[in-house]
């Protein structure tokens, strides 16, 4: 004897499933949780991002060296950041 199933049972528990899904509401910017970033990882951050945007994407083994530096002042970076000559093109502050 042979038994022949029509499926129909998979595909109505599939339009079950997305019969019941909805998308979210976007998030309400008052409601999000004031998080300060630290100076140091802000400026290691911009650094990654100025070396990228200038097509220099820094290797696994650059990270030692991107860390000291973000812990040199802000000065630095500015100088940093003019000599890449990406002031202006990637977003980062001047």
């Amino acid at each position: 004897m042979h038994t022949i199933t029509s499926g129909l049972d998979e595909e109505q528990t599939y339009v079950a499933d997305w019969a019941d899904d909805w998308l979210l509401a976007p998030p309400n910017p008052a409601h999000r949780l004031p998080s300060l970033v630290d100076p140091k990882d802000m400026r290691r951050l911009e650094l990654h991002a100025v070396l990228t945007a200038s097509g220099v994407a820094p290797s696994p083994g650059d990270t030692e060296v991107i860390e000291q530096l973000s812990t040199l002042p802000d000065a630095v970076h500015a100088t940093l950041r003019r000599w890449l000559g990406c002031c202006g093109q990637c977003g980062c502050a001047a």
